[in-house]
């Protein structure tokens, strides 16, 4: 919205002028629906007779008094900000306001469970929401203790970064006040309330220093039956013991609580001692392995957060990469040597580095150190290069220095800089100190240019099948031409005795665009050769000629699932690069994903299926090759063993994909029990994803829509419900779909990423022309009405993608042409959405010429 951005360098100048101690806060949670008290009173330190501002997104200011000077909010406040002039060297501020509480997932959070009226509320602060709640200097540099007092009913729970103290009731009976103890010193964005009638369930352990720290567990009484607490607490115990030892630094906060809360935008939130996560990780019904594996790493993602990033923070944005990174890197390498999850890495492979490549050969794509001007570029960074790319590259880095060596230049860094702010440059100090290497050069390549490298191999046959010389060539896009360094395996792998398994491996460093193999010359040349092997490196491979007939003739052969899971992304990385025919890409997933093992990978690669059969495949073959794909994924569903984690993946995949009337009634008989799979139960969330199918295929109405929702009147149903209403193929149901989302400003978030992916189904692609001139109009006044997160779902998933053809294509292109003003943020969400055509084009035109 207008008026609440800050630039770099304004956070920069009041830096150089303020430096915080303390906030005091109080919030009256009684007021009713609409807004709450807020009263800070804050502390800090600054240059005398300078000028500022502190940052406060209000409905109403009653209060603000400087040094006991009282000052008028009608001419001080503006635009989220309050102006303070005449600063004294030691300052005392007072802000009495009444704040609002939001629909959107950002600020204080308000919830009305329809299962029983219940009140729930979450704070929820990243990037810089704590102005909706309270006074602050809202930047990560400008760390403070955090003291919480709360009035709320007295029958609710209250939870914050603190222990929770026992509530002092009112005299009415009705309410009570919650009086948390000051935090350590840390930024506001991890700052948190919880409050609300939660079940909670409590445990402890005993850390690595013999301090006890207690746990917490808590969720919604509606849901509170199907949260499995003792696995959460096994699963934090796991990430405790081996974040502590590994890091050398014990837990730096009081207690450790996690909390599941309603219509949250992300996975989870870092809030120092008190996290948040999305309630999709509260199984009600039956789940793949790769959604319960996520939660895991999830689990294990925030916990790293409290030492790289609650503890250690960065000093500005541009930095997020390292928070986030680390914390995909550490979660990911917890989740394999400490808990049961021991395939890890071939989850982050078919996972996170997908992400990662797809995103970088965006034409947003940017360095991991990204230029981060304000704050509409932080919000839009929470991307594939922050996340996947950026532990990507850490995980070479580890490979790089040693593993020894880096776990203890991260322990050494957390001891130097703990509850202070620190750049990159901080901790590449310490690597190069525990590992001796410099890694300036490194750094330079990896994470301050952008782009992706494609390796390939050369490989010379002498006469008697032994290799006469190899080599690895390495390219790198014309936008971004940086040759890296690499640390790289590569292995050889022969067929015996029906499987595919690995004989021979060696691991080096490539640089430059080519690297000679010496070690390799004279072994014999092996039925696939493997670069990357084991995914050490951040890089696209290629497949020799030889090796790619092995591939597509044994995939499903290969005995490692990480080395399986490589060659699956090197067949995508080359049908998405229209090197090879998408049709082919369609006959290879068909023939070689019903045996595959790894949850994630079937995941990842019947995603990849479908978008290749929806916007990939020649459009003359796409109707056919869309049935085809449906039915083979119905034949997969029925031949799997009985309540595999495959055969609900095959199902739910069916069901999304189903473009034929035959196999829509296919669905309905499944839905409504006429057909039965054994060991598959349609269970609440199955049974609506059906539902879904069905609406998108036109065999289900409103009326049908109204009775599962009454069937299901709970959070979750009326999002299945959103879905499927707007996925319904109708001139009238698209019009009330869109008017509900773009003309009204009523529905919360979470409704309104239900509804909007409903309104795209590939199945309405024949009514979406008509919505690409309305989709154009209203992206300006969108972005500029709305929060950041309701106008990112709405540009972002109204974008009418599965039309995929050249009509969308210049209507983009106009549109980007006639709008070069519009905030960046925006142009990069309409870029994505060109980059992806672009590429559907490419695809489609290889496809024909097959």
């Amino acid at each position: 919205m207008p008026g609440e951005n800050l630039t770099r360098i304004e956070a920069q100048e009041r830096r150089a002028v303020v430096d915080t101690r303390s906030y005091e806060v109080a919030l009256d949670l009684t007021k009713g629906a609409e807004v709450f008290g807020s009263r800070s009173v804050v502390r800090f330190s600054a240059t005398p007779g300078a000028a500022t501002f502190i940052d406060l997104i209000a409905r109403d200011v009653r209060e603000i008094t400087l040094n006991g000077r009282e000052i008028d909010p009608s001419v001080a406040f503006r635009d989220s900000r309050i102006q303070l002039d005449g600063l004294e060297e030691e300052n005392e501020l007072v802000v009495d306001a009444d704040c609002l509480y939001t629909n959107t997932g950002e600020g204080l959070h308000r919830f009305v469970d329809p299962v029983d009226g219940e009140v729930y509320l979450y704070t929820q602060f990243e990037v810089a929401d704590s102005r909706r709640v309270f006074a602050v200097f809202e930047q990560p540099d400008l760390k403070a203790t955090f003291q919480f007092t709360v009035t709320a009913p007295a029958a609710w729970k209250v939870v914050s970064n603190s222990p929770t103290p026992e509530p002092i009731p009112h005299d009415d009976g009705e309410n009570a006040t919650w009086g948390f103890a000051p935090t350590p010193r840390m930024s506001s964005y991890i700052a948190a309330i919880v409050a609300g009638p939660y079940e909670e369930t409590r445990s402890e352990l005993t850390n690595s220093e013999g301090r006890v720290i207690p746990l917490g567990v808590l969720a919604r009484k509606s849901l509170w039956d199907h949260v499995d607490a003792d696995y959460i607490f096994e699963k934090t115990r796991q990430g405790f013991a081996y974040y502590e030892e590994k890091f050398g630094y014990p837990y730096p906060f009081e207690k450790y609580d996690q909390l599941f809360v309603p219509e949250f935008n992300a996975g989870a939130m870092e809030n120092a001692g008190a996290v948040t996560f999305t309630e999709a990780y509260v199984f009600r019904s039956n789940v793949t392995d790769a959604v319960r594996e996520r939660r895991v790493v999830t689990i294990l993602h925030e916990l790293a957060h409290m030492w790289f990033g609650d503890l250690v923070t960065m000093k500005w944005w541009n930095d997020l990469w390292l928070n986030e990174s680390f914390a995909e890197w550490a979660s990911t390498i917890a989740t394999a040597e400490a808990t049961e999850w021991t395939e890890a890495w071939t989850t982050f492979n078919a996972m996170e580095k997908t992400w990662a490549y797809r995103q970088d050969q965006l034409p947003s794509t940017h360095p991991v150190v990204a230029p981060i001007n304000d704050l509409e570029d932080v919000q839009v960074n929470f991307d594939g290069i922050t996340y996947a790319k950026g532990g990507s590259v850490l995980k070479q880095l580890a490979a790089w220095v040693g593993i020894d060596a880096f776990f203890a230049g991260v322990g050494s860094y957390f001891r130097k800089h703990a509850f202070s702010n620190t750049e990159l440059r901080d901790l590449l100090t310490e690597l190069e100190r525990t590992s001796g290497r410099d890694l300036s050069g490194w750094s330079a390549k990896w994470l301050e240019t952008a782009g992706v490298n494609t390796l390939s191999p050369v490989i010379d046959e002498a006469g008697d099948g032994t290799i006469s010389r190899f080599a690895i060539t390495q390219t790198a896009p014309a936008d971004y031409p940086t040759i890296r360094p690499h640390r790289l395996g590569i292995g050889f792998y022969e067929l015996a005795g029906g499987a595919l398994t690995r004989t021979h491996r060696v691991e080096l460093d490539v640089d430059g665009d080519l690297t000679e193999v010496p070690d390799l010359k004279g072994k014999r040349r092996p039925a696939l050769v493997l670069l990357n092997d084991d995914d050490l490196a951040y890089a696209k491979i290629r497949l020799d000629d030889r090796s790619l007939e092995t591939a597509i003739a044994h995939l499903a052969d290969i005995s490692d699932p990480l080395a399986r899971s490589l060659v699956w992304g090197a067949a995508w990385d080359q049908t998405r690069d229209a090197e090879s025919a998408p049709s082919d890409y369609v006959d290879l997933v068909l023939r070689n994903i019903g045996r595959e093992s790894e949850s994630t990978t079937i995941r990842t690669t019947l995603a990849q299926l479908q978008l290749t059969a929806n916007a990939y495949v020649a459009p003359a073959a796409r109707e056919a090759t869309r049935a085809r794909v449906a039915d083979s994924l119905w034949e997969l569903a029925q031949g799997a063993e009985a309540g595999s984690d495959a055969q609900l993946q095959f199902v739910t995949a069916f069901a999304s994909a189903a473009s034929t009337p035959a196999q829509w009634e296919t669905v309905r008989r499944l839905r409504d029990g006429e057909i039965a799979l054994e060991g598959l139960t349609v269970d609440t969330d199955l049974a609506w994803q059906l539902l879904v199918s069905l609406a998108a295929g036109g065999a289900a109405d409103d009326a049908a829509i109204d009775d599962a929702l009454a069937a299901d009147n709970t959070a979750k149903g009326a999002e299945f419900a959103a879905q499927a209403r707007a996925a319904i193929p109708t001139p009238e149901a698209k019009a009330k779909a869109w008017a509900s989302l773009v003309e009204r400003d009523e529905l919360p978030n979470s409704l309104v990423r239900s509804a909007a992916t409903g309104f795209v189904h590939p199945a309405s692609r024949h009514l979406l022309r008509e919505y690409v001139a309305p989709y154009f109009g209203m992206l300006v006044p969108i972005w500029e009405s709305r929060t950041f997160k309701i106008a990112e779902y709405l540009c972002e998933l109204l974008y009418p993608a599965p039309l995929a053809d050249a009509a969308l294509l210049e209507a983009t292109r106009t549109w980007l042409g006639e709008n070069p003003e519009a905030p960046a943020a925006l142009r990069r969400i309409v870029l994505e959405g060109l980059a992806g055509v672009e590429r559907a084009l490419a695809a489609q035109a290889r496809d024909e010429d097959e």
